[in-house]
């Protein structure tokens, strides 16, 4: 049962670098890919500095930001920065690395300790008619010091564990948690032929002794030739594959680096993205409640919603992959599969013939700006939803180009055109938005998605996490059924979802997941099972456990220089009841970002649990020194100071939090039950009927107010609330009964 357990993690745990041979060795015999490759942004990811690599103003020109000026120079042959440090004193940077060529370009400067760090001083490498050629931070609207985790200096600039991935060939990072210090290799300094195909030993000597014929993958870990044939069934305008796609290495070879994700382990080639990577799911606050992009997600998150990657479209269908440019220009590469007589004209898009709004990618793929110059679009792929912008508040392409007009302007047109949305009451979107604000009456929806095997794997995901959120029968039957599907996300999502099942129980379930052959699975059954006391299952559970556990700790120590590591090792070891551990997990996450507010509050509920008040109370008050609207701490100092018996500071934290909420619904309940607890039942009522108006099928709202106005003499309205109460659970026969009472009492 072990050895698959160990054998994956041998293989994420190695690095193999003797196997790479270099881009070199690939032109010969591979001539049009590889000049097809020089000069993309692969080659160009990073370089050395040189007169022609270096595209910004070093000639003693100046920069000013938040009070700091920046001075970029030459110094022989060396391109020198004179800015702010660690200290927030100035010093003399070396540009060690130029980062990136268009639209922007970025300059790696070294700290102590094998720190490679990107300053935010970026150059602007648009043309100087498109409003480039120029210095520019990439947090104008912030005023970021030296203090500041987004600092130049800080955990979110650092190169060796944010940036070198994606920029090189064959990275090992090395860090050493002893002395928090880098020795970090690549063997190209770029993204170079084996960064996507993987060691090019055993191909070469394959191909040197004339037996390439028949091998697997050409000696390759992997292929990544899955464009497939495609074809035009008669009558029809859309082209189809002509044989099921039956592998997604490209796809996951691409999201390897153009995803939001956490790594896991050293990258192995030819395993599935989640074997060595964590994806981010589309949720608040990455993206909006229909899945369009709001902070960045680098394309796979988005792509693995759209109709086009459930038809079987891989990346190179529309991307050249050695030159990284497009396969045709403008509508041309639409046209590959959408015949261009049936969607490339007014009838279809309503715009005048060659304007940008005739181009597909304009309605369909609409950007977003990122790093201040950088226009990325979101490829999910979507038709425009002005409706859903005027009920939920998300953009849509029409508003965002037509930027003088609104939504409802933008949904008149369509209707104009004869385009009606008949299930903007329906949708998914609404329904996330909703159970969101706290309304659990959206659950059958969400679970009727999570259980369409028809959607894309990456929604079904997301809206089974949210149904689990609610607990009861309908999410025990929806994630169960998930926990052995073929696709790693539904398996991943459904373990991460069994939170709300006693641990026992959780236990029972996750045993046959504890060697899955994906790691992301398998780091998900650690967290979710790490509470299981050893001496109470055999000696047989407890050894496997026992291997389980280590891998975890052996893997997440590869990362150990992450603040979000230590915090979730700092969860990991509460739950195992290692609570020195838990604690240094938690203070070295602070050390290494002391703005990281999650590990404040968890490291305050164990000192808590600990009878540490005073202790806790004194983290948390440093986080309302640097974010003194920070919700979640206020809602903690409230519940601190109502077991401490200070009732006023206790609602006055509690009544900040309740104000500052935007999303969800707790913070504002909460502070409702705090003003009933503590004398104030009217005021509860009050604040618990705004909230109604919000979440009108809210049963803990209404089963709340159903019990105050109750207690304050107003029993018309008390039936009312639970006349509605049984109305939305019929079957609840607590319900009947309070109504019941309730009546008796009149």
């Amino acid at each position: 049962m072990f050895a698959r357990l160990f054998i994956t993690a041998a293989l994420l745990l190695s690095t193999a670098g003797h196997a790479f041979t270099g881009s070199d060795s690939c032109k010969n015999c591979h001539a049009q890919e590889y000049a097809n490759w020089q000069g993309s942004h692969h080659d160009l990811a990073m370089q050395l500095p040189t007169p022609v690599t270096v595209l910004g103003d070093f000639n003693n020109a100046t920069f000013s930001y938040n009070g700091v000026t920046t001075r970029f120079f030459r110094e022989g042959d060396s391109f020198k920065v004179r800015t702010d440090g660690e200290d927030g004193k100035l010093a003399d940077f070396t540009v060690k690395y130029v980062f990136g060529v268009y639209p922007l370009q970025q300059y790696l400067l070294p700290l102590s300790r094998g720190r490679l760090q990107a300053l935010s001083i970026a150059w602007d490498a648009r043309p100087a008619g498109e409003g480039g050629q120029r210095w520019y931070h990439l947090y104008p609207d912030e005023a970021i010091d030296f203090k500041d985790p987004l600092h130049w200096t800080g955990p979110y600039q650092n190169w060796n564990t944010r940036c070198a991935e994606c920029h090189s060939t064959d990275l090992v990072k090395n860090y050493n948690a002893a002395d928090r210090s880098f020795n970090t290799t690549f063997q190209e300094i770029d993204v170079g032929c084996e960064a996507c195909h993987g060691p090019g030993e055993q191909h070469l000597k394959l191909a040197a002794e004339k037996q390439l014929t028949g091998a697997a993958n050409g000696g390759f870990p992997t292929a990544l030739a899955q464009r497939g044939q495609w074809s035009f069934a008669k009558g029809t305008h859309i082209a189809q594959r002509t044989e099921p796609l039956d592998s997604r290495a490209q796809v996951d070879s691409c999201g390897r680096c153009h995803s939001r994700r956490g790594t896991l382990g050293e990258y192995h080639y030819g395993l599935d993205l989640l074997a060595t990577h964590r994806v981010a799911l589309p949720q608040a606050p990455l993206y909006y409640h229909d899945g369009q992009v709001l902070e960045e997600d680098y394309v796979y998150g988005s792509f693995l919603q759209s109709k086009m990657h459930l038809a079987g479209v891989v990346c190179s269908n529309c991307h050249e992959p050695h030159s990284l440019g497009l396969r045709a220009p403008d509508n041309g590469v639409c046209a590959q599969c959408h015949q261009p007589q049936q969607y490339d004209r007014p009838e279809h898009h309503h715009h005048p013939a060659k304007s940008s709004g005739a181009l597909c990618a304009n309605c369909h793929m609409p950007e977003t700006t990122y790093m201040g110059v950088d226009a990325r679009r979101d490829h999910s792929m979507r038709i425009p939803r002005p409706d859903l912008s005027l009920v939920i508040g998300t953009p849509n392409a029409c508003s965002s180009c037509h930027q003088d007009k609104d939504a409802q302007w933008a949904l008149d047109s369509l209707r104009g055109w004869g385009v009606q949305f008949r299930d903007t009451g329906s949708h998914m979107a609404r329904a996330f938005q909703r159970f969101e604000l706290g309304d659990r009456g959206v659950v059958p929806a969400l679970a009727a998605l999570a259980n369409d095997p028809s959607a894309a794997p990456i929604w079904r995901a997301t809206a089974m996490e949210a149904v689990a959120q609610g607990g009861g029968r309908e999410a025990i039957q929806t994630v169960t059924s998930m926990l052995y599907d073929n696709d790693p996300i539904l398996r991943a999502s459904a373990v991460r979802s069994l939170d709300f099942l006693p641990l026992h129980q959780r236990y029972q379930l996750l045993q046959a997941l504890i060697d899955d052959k994906v790691a992301t699975v398998r780091m998900e059954v650690a967290m979710s099972l790490a509470g299981v006391p050893l001496d109470q299952v055999s000696p047989q559970q407890s050894s496997q456990l026992q291997a389980l556990f280590k891998w975890y700790l052996e893997l997440q120590q590869l990362h150990a220089d992450m603040p979000e590591t230590q915090l979730q090792l700092g969860v990991f070891y509460t739950a195992r009841g290692d609570l020195p551990s838990a604690e240094a997990a938690y203070r070295e996450a602070l050390l290494l970002n002391p703005q990281l507010v999650p590990a404040y509050l968890n490291l305050a509920d164990l000192l808590r649990s600990q009878n540490r008040d005073d202790q806790a109370r004194e983290l948390m008050l440093k986080v309302l020194a640097f974010a003194p609207d920070n919700g979640a701490t206020l809602h903690s100092l409230g519940l601190l100071e109502t077991r401490s018996g200070t009732p006023q500071k206790a609602l006055e934290y509690l009544g900040k939090a309740a104000a500052l909420e935007t999303v969800g619904s707790r913070h504002r309940f909460v502070y409702a039950i705090a003003l009933h607890d503590l004398g104030q039942p009217r005021e509860a009522v009050t604040q618990l009927q705004g909230l109604l108006r919000q979440l009108p099928r809210s049963e803990d709202v209404l089963l709340a107010l159903a019990n105050y106005t109750a207690e304050l003499g107003q029993g018309e309205q008390a039936r009312a609330y639970a006349k509605t109460l049984t109305e939305i659970s019929p079957q609840n026969p607590g319900y009947q009964t309070l109504l019941q009472d309730l009546s008796k009492n009149r």
